[in-house]
């Protein structure tokens, strides 16, 4: 069985990518992930991500997460373990001794904390918004040296 926090990662894909508009509809998406789960406890969940219900551009009203009413669906959805190797991660771009790297929506915050805990010597820190992060780079580390080292955590960085 997979853990919590895998089904609420999973709940924030889903939600980020798809248009959801029932509870019925995301545990239909859920259990395609693989995830065995009761109404009580989806709602339970939804209600810990903070997740609201928005207009969408064509008028039905959609889950949506916290921070952003409505997030840029994608027009050919993934599943959303797919989407989960890659810890949310899309770009990174380099400028001096910062770097930005742009995640999924609500992805940013556990990227910035994977990348903190891992100590690499080539950042010294990070800063992450909702699906942003700043990375402040040592002096004298080059851009490949913390693609490199980021690679460990984000195994598609270097396919840029």
């Amino acid at each position: 069985m997979k853990n919590k926090n895998s089904r609420l990662d999973s709940i924030k894909m889903i939600i980020s990518s798809k248009e959801i508009g029932s509870q019925d509809e995301l545990l239909q998406e859920l259990t395609k992930e693989g995830f065995q789960l009761t109404q009580a406890t989806l709602s339970r969940d939804l209600k810990q991500l903070k997740v609201a219900k928005a207009a969408s551009m064509n008028g039905n009203y959609v889950y949506v997460l916290p921070n952003n009413t409505m997030y840029k669906r994608m027009t050919e959805p993934q599943k959303a373990s797919e989407m989960l190797r890659h810890n949310g991660f899309i770009t990174i771009e380099f400028s001096h001794n910062i770097a930005v790297i742009k995640t999924r929506p609500g992805y940013a915050s556990s990227l910035a904390y994977d990348i903190d805990m891992h100590n690499f010597h080539e950042i010294i820190g990070t800063i992450a918004g909702d699906d942003t992060i700043m990375l402040v780079i040592r002096e004298n580390c080059t851009r490949t040296e913390v693609k490199h080292a980021l690679a460990n955590i984000i195994p598609n960085i270097n396919q840029l």
